[in-house]
């Protein structure tokens, strides 16, 4: 994995490989840029990492997963908010973030064992531990599946964190801070229509309480 000079913030360059993991491992969705006919495209999408690859999965008919295989080089971003700055202007309210942007080219994967694992990644990313508890899909499903390899060839990370930073000449007296921001996991609801009563899964609990 190489790494991208950051210019504008380069005080909050992050560019080294266990940052760029722990920003990609702390979350599931990614957006995928890619170009199609000279127009820029972005599309949100699930993902799941394994070293310097990331793992998605669409529809083997889906637009983006057949563009994005052409051998174009895509870029991914994945940002995570942290917190709302408020400083005591306008001009130094800010955000506090973690972010990575990544830039590679992406393939199908064709061996069966390696798209198996494939999709278990993306899913056991999303949910940990829940690949092993439900079937994952009916032949032709997993006919009609898509899974596709994307390589980190090159890469950037930011962070910010902290409270508001530029107004330390500011002499108006009124409040300034931070506000933290964090993803909660809210009671999860049964589906309803099979009608019966179940217990929750590990995996689910264990979601629940990590993201109380």
């Amino acid at each position: 994995m190489e790494f991208n000079k950051i210019i504008r913030g380069s005080n909050r360059a992050s560019n080294d490989t266990k940052t760029v993991y722990e920003i990609l491992d702390a979350g599931f969705l990614c957006h995928i840029a890619f170009q199609h006919e000279g127009q820029c495209m972005m599309i949100p999408t699930g993902y799941g990492r394994i070293n310097d690859f990331l793992y998605i999965h669409g529809s083997s008919k889906n637009f983006m997963m057949n563009q994005i295989v052409n051998g174009q080089t895509i870029c991914i971003g994945v940002t995570h908010l942290d917190g709302i700055v408020l400083a005591r202007t306008l001009f130094d309210t800010s955000i506090n973030y973690r972010s990575v942007v990544l830039f590679g080219k992406a393939k199908v994967v064709d061996n069966e064992e390696e798209r198996m694992k494939g999709l278990r990644i993306i899913t056991d990313n999303i949910i940990a531990n829940r690949w092993s508890e439900v079937p994952v899909g009916t032949e032709n499903q997993l006919k009609a599946t898509m899974v596709v390899k994307f390589n980190i060839e090159k890469a950037s990370a930011k962070i910010r964190n902290g409270g508001p930073q530029g107004d330390e000449d500011k002499t108006n007296e009124i409040w300034s801070g931070h506000i933290p921001l964090k993803i909660r996991a809210m009671d999860p609801i049964l589906d309803p229509k099979f009608g019966i009563e179940l217990e929750m899964t590990e995996s689910v609990k264990a979601f629940c309480k990590k993201n109380e």
